[in-house]
């Protein structure tokens, strides 16, 4: 366990910081990222970058994320979600089920979407939390950002929402939920929140970092938490080189490949053989309509001889 993926369900309580120090420590690997933070009261799924696999988390970052959660009407806090200070709270006696889910079908779609001032968002080296917190301006900036689905997950009871959103990476949730309580009329905020999944890893393969800590001090081989280097999925086609090939590419030097999908400028996995990962490439050239190209590797993972 050096080069891969760490699949952790997060506890509640930690930032993700906290989550990344922990699993340092746990696999004695300081080179350790992570492809999406989680607010510190949600739980759910943490994909960690280890080792060489760090140098990937440019790619698996962007991937769209799936959560549940619950919404609490007629409050509103200043952070958005239940870890912040009401500023506001309204009656909620005309809300009913009908007017929640017409307007959550509204939020569907792309759109522009504003960060809330408690965010981890900077300007000019300063994070806007930090800026709140001392009482000072916080900049209003918004981000185009993709809702695929949003949808009640059983009744309005008590003035709470059980929900399902589907959405781009970037998005905050929180802001959905208080942008939700503004065009409803009575206010909101984010009442709790679990990931199940980025991009094509899912939360049911994740295990608690006591769970990891256990079974690496008993000695057991990983389980679906852990997903090796050569097996990590990239959002872009694979190409194929050959021993030849693979030489060139230790030395970053261009091939030429056959069988191409993807687009002149477009991100390419480079593998061998035995389909392990050598590089990440770019297609600098389509030669033709039948598949061929030059691909110029940009990351090269294998070492020169």
């Amino acid at each position: 366990m050096i080069h891969g993926l760490l699949l952790v369900d997060k506890d509640p309580g930690g930032t993700s910081h906290d989550a990344v120090q922990r699993a340092r420590r746990i696999l004695g690997e300081k080179k350790i990222g992570h492809c999406g933070t989680l607010d510190p009261a949600a739980t759910g799924l943490l994909v960690l970058t280890v080792g060489k696999a760090t140098r990937l988390t440019r790619f698996l970052i962007s991937a769209p994320k799936v959560y549940e959660g619950t919404i609490r009407f007629g409050v509103e806090t200043d952070t958005y979600d239940a870890a912040g200070q009401v500023v506001a709270e309204r009656p909620i006696d005309d809300l009913d089920d009908a007017r929640v889910r017409e307007a959550l079908a509204g939020f569907v779609g792309t759109q522009e979407q504003v960060a809330p001032a408690y965010s981890a968002k900077k300007v000019q080296g300063r994070k806007y939390y930090e800026l709140a917190r001392q009482g000072e301006e916080v900049p209003t900036s918004s981000k185009e950002i993709t809702i695929y689905e949003l949808e009640a997950l059983g009744a309005l009871a008590d003035g709470t929402l059980p929900f399902r959103l589907a959405c781009t990476s970037g998005t905050y949730v929180r802001s959905v939920a208080h942008d939700l309580g503004r065009q409803l009329g009575c206010g909101a905020h984010l009442a709790s929140l679990r990931r199940l999944q980025v991009g094509p890893f899912r939360v049911e393969n994740a295990a608690t970092l006591d769970r990891v800590q256990e079974l690496r001090g008993e000695g057991a081989d990983p389980g679906a938490w852990w997903v090796p280097f050569d097996a990590i999925p990239l959002p872009f086609p694979t190409v194929e080189a050959d021993a030849n090939q693979e030489q060139r590419i230790l030395h970053g030097q261009t091939i030429l490949v056959r069988g191409l999908t993807a687009e002149e400028g477009d991100w390419v996995r480079v593998s061998d053989r035995r389909s392990r990962l050598l590089a990440v490439g770019s297609v600098s050239e389509r030669i033709g309509a039948g598949g061929v190209g030059i691909v110029q590797p940009r990351i090269v993972f294998a070492e020169t001889p």
